[in-house]
């Protein structure tokens, strides 16, 4: 699984910490608009899932890499490929660049869940489906 879903990205100050730098952890809310933006854009709309199948996507686990920093009014380019598609989950990589530059690096794995119980479930055919046609 190799296709790149490109998110762009602009830092604003809400973004940066005292000094002006990216606050490291919000590389993690940028990772996680582009995840939501992926899945737009393969037309998995998360409340529909969550409203007919009782469904949500959940983070098991992040794992980062920061190489270098972001500022204040960075345009930075959030790339987000898939690595591994399971029945109930999906690994991605994700990276966060400013030009030619490698700002970070991450690898979110994230589940199927049924929301009431918070239970591992299988995707829908219909969203697998469309991960796999990605």
């Amino acid at each position: 699984m190799s296709s790149v879903f490109i998110w762009p990205v602009r830092v604003y100050y809400e973004d940066t910490d005292a000094g002006g730098i990216v606050f490291y952890a919000n590389y993690l809310k940028f990772f996680e608009r582009a995840r939501t933006e992926w899945l737009r854009a393969l037309g998995v709309q998360q409340q529909a899932l969550l409203d007919a199948n009782n469904t949500a996507f959940v983070v098991k686990n992040v794992t980062l890499d920061y190489h270098s920093a972001a500022r204040l009014d960075d345009e930075l380019t959030i790339r987000t490929s898939v690595e591994k598609l399971g029945r109930a989950s999906v690994q991605f990589l994700q990276q966060a660049w400013c030009g030619d530059t490698l700002l970070n690096t991450a690898s979110v794995t994230v589940c199927c869940v049924d929301i009431a119980t918070m239970r591992p479930r299988p995707m829908p055919d219909h969203v697998a489906a469309k991960m796999r046609a990605a």
